[in-house]
């Protein structure tokens, strides 16, 4: 499969592994990028000299390519970005700020630069900033969302309208159906997030994992957007956000309640009561935890059965 999402990476399928925080490190990155798709390290969630350690490993594990995905609203940014340059990472998705920042500088030293948007308004700045590609991000995602709550299916033909560069879409896609649906309606490639958690590399603590599985409709919410909405899946910690929101509480109420490190404590630590359990509402179709070489076979097989009993139509 050839288009312009597998030449632009030098992949073997357009698909694109999401680099999320406590799920993505070497291990995921390394089976996704084995398996013929990109994958990410999730830079969000590492010191950078961890980062480092990841990047190292995965060039050990994989002589493909693969990426870093870096929120841009973390601290010691410019540390993480010296150390991708200084291992030759030549892949960098961005999120959570201006692509302006960075965008010529990566690209200056020989690094291929996309980034996460969530509305055609910041897909068109994203292009004028001169990325190479843009994921467009819909509402359904699990993590940090946008807040315009369009749903992807939404977004995606409005950005495509719109946009002169490749276009990745992201926020409910886990399965070879929904792969075709995206790029039917424009898409030249697919990120996969959510359906990666549940996956035996995935560096998420088995608790969590456990529970992403056993997740039904219904079972995520949008929430916190005062600070930065996120998608969680429903737990005591979700409930007592809900209950403090019943009083109007300031901006500074509620970052106390959120405190600190509350996703570590959730996805890597497995407190499925105190933490943060960040997925998409995907969820609800994902049954089991298996290899990545597993999912990313069976996506293809269903992808192609779906392009044929389309064909039939």
């Amino acid at each position: 499969m050839t288009n312009k999402i597998t030449s632009l990476f030098n992949i073997q399928y357009p698909i694109v592994q999401a680099g999320m925080i406590w799920n993505s490190g070497w291990k995921l990155a390394s089976a996704a990028s084995n398996s013929g798709i990109l994958g990410l390290i999730g830079a969000g969630s590492m010191y950078p000299e961890v980062l480092r350690e990841h990047i190292q490993k995965c060039k050990r594990a994989t002589d493909k390519p693969f990426g870093v995905n870096v929120p841009m609203l973390y601290p010691n940014i410019e540390d993480i970005m010296a150390i991708i340059v200084e291992e030759g990472v030549k892949i960098v998705f961005t999120s959570a700020g201006n692509p302006k920042t960075w965008t010529s500088w990566l690209q200056e030293r020989g690094v291929t630069v996309v980034h996460v948007v969530s509305s055609v308004k910041f897909a068109l700045k994203a292009q004028e900033a001169g990325v190479d590609a843009v994921v467009a991000e819909g509402f359904e995602a699990g993590g940090h969302n946008g807040r315009e709550e369009t749903t992807t299916f939404t977004l995606l033909p409005m950005v495509k309208a719109q946009l002169a560069i490749p276009l990745i879409a992201a926020g409910g896609i886990a399965t070879g159906k929904g792969m075709l649906a995206a790029m039917v309606l424009g898409a030249d490639g697919v990120q996969v997030g959510s359906r990666f958690v549940a996956s035996t590399e995935s560096s998420a603590h088995i608790n969590f994992k456990d529970i992403v599985v056993r997740a039904k409709e219904g079972d995520t919410q949008l929430t916190l957007k005062e600070l930065a909405p996120v998608r969680l899946i429903k737990n005591k910690f979700y409930n007592e956000v809900q209950e403090l929101y019943k009083t109007c509480p300031t901006k500074e109420e509620l970052v106390a309640l959120l405190g600190r490190a509350r996703s570590k404590r959730g996805m890597f630590e497995g407190d499925l009561d105190e933490g943060e359990l960040e997925i998409g509402q995907i969820a609800g179709l994902i049954n089991d935890i298996k290899p990545v070489a597993d999912i990313v076979s069976e996506m293809l097989t269903e992808f192609e059965n779906a392009k044929q009993d389309i064909a039939s139509l």
